[in-house]
Order: C-alpha cells, then sequence, then structure tokens
C-alpha cells in the first residue's frame, strides 16, 4: 500500500468566502497530481496516496496551487503523513473528552509557538476551557463549544502561528480513512465520506 497523507484546507466554505463543491475539489487534487482523493466533509479534509518521489513540500505547493485556482488564494494548505496524524492523536491529553468529540479540538501549527504562548492562552481561556500545548500541536478541551472562545478567536496572534484546527470527531475519521484497505481510490465510503468519482 502507497503511503497516504492527510490534506488541510484552512478557511475553505467558511461563510460566503472560498466556496468549492467537493467534486470540483477532487478535481483540483486529480490536476495536482493526486487522483482518488477521498474527502470528507465539506471544510477541506482529504486522504490522498502520496505520489511516488514526491516530498510534502512539493505537494504542498501543488496543492495550493490547484485549490488557488478554483477557490482562491487566501485558502491554507496543510499535509501531514499518517505518522504525524498518528502522533498528534496519541498524544491527546484529554482522553475523558473522546466522548464528546466536537467537545475536543487538535489545532495543527504552521510552527513552534512564542515562548509565553501558554501563558497567553490561559489569559484568555475561560474557567470551562483546558488547553494543552505539546509541540506543534494545540489541544483543546471546550465542553460549552468554541462559538465565542475568546481564546479560539485569537490563538494564532497568541501563539504567533497560523493554526489549523479539527474537532476530534474529523482527527479520528480521517485516521480511519488513513487505514482503509480501501484506500483513497476505494468504494469504501461511508456517511459523510465523498469519495473520489
Amino acid at each position: 500500500m502507497p503511503d497516504r497523507w492527510v490534506v488541510l484546507l484552512r478557511g475553505l466554505n467558511v461563510g460566503r468566502a472560498n466556496r468549492i463543491a467537493m467534486a470540483d475539489l477532487r478535481d483540483a487534487f486529480a490536476e495536482a497530481g493526486f487522483p482518488g482523493a477521498r474527502t470528507y466533509l465539506q471544510s477541506g479534509n482529504a486522504v490522498v496516496d502520496a505520489p511516488t518521489a514526491t516530498t510534502r513540500d512539493e505537494a504542498t505547493t501543488r496543492i495550493a496551487e490547484a485549490v488557488a485556482a478554483r477557490a482562491g488564494d487566501h485558502v491554507g494548505v496543510r499535509v501531514l503523513d499518517a505518522d504525524a496524524l498518528q502522533y498528534a492523536i496519541d498524544g491527546n491529553p484529554f482522553h475523558e473528552a473522546e466522548a464528546r468529540p466536537t467537545s475536543l479540538h487538535l489545532f495543527f501549527l504552521s510552527g513552534s509557538p512564542s515562548a509565553d504562548a501558554a501563558h497567553r492562552l490561559a489569559e484568555v481561556a475561560a474557567p470551562t476551557e483546558a488547553f494543552a500545548l505539546r509541540g506543534e500541536l494545540l489541544y483543546l478541551h471546550a465542553p460549552h463549544g468554541i462559538g465565542r472562545s475568546k481564546l479560539v478567536a485569537s490563538v494564532e496572534r497568541l501563539l504567533g502561528v497560523r493554526a489549523t484546527a479539527r474537532n476530534w470527531r474529523t482527527v479520528t475519521r480521517l485516521s480511519t480513512l488513513v487505514a482503509d484497505d480501501a484506500g483513497p481510490h476505494g468504494d469504501g465510503a461511508t456517511g459523510d465520506v465523498s469519495p473520489a468519482h
């Protein structure tokens, strides 16, 4: 089985900006050299097979260019290999929150946060919110939701890096797709998953 990568798009299909249908998104992946991509939900999650001799940096650039041609150049692209995704899952310090996966959020950071990031986050976190920084990952347990969270609203400014967030349900579903023997080209899609056409 070839290596598989998870692609996370930031700022896609948010409000009226950067709108793109999943069929068009899969076409964009194909043009970038990733035919048979499987997408999950409408917010820019995909699993692709990694082409031979293609680095993640090259893949990120090609995918970003293809997506920008359809949805604008403000959509951020993050590519993770299977090991990085599993590392993030294994590092979750809030196991009690996994029973309510939409209350647990994982932020994939573009680099190491500033030295005082944890202190900055603590200053704005609500009493019901708990967070943990683990290298280039931020875990947030927000049992009352994140719609009005001051931490979430200012997380990039407080950390000093870009961040792409997914709730735990999405993270674990993507992990399942990575491990799926049917793979991006298979027909094992169920529920919210959009298989390649």
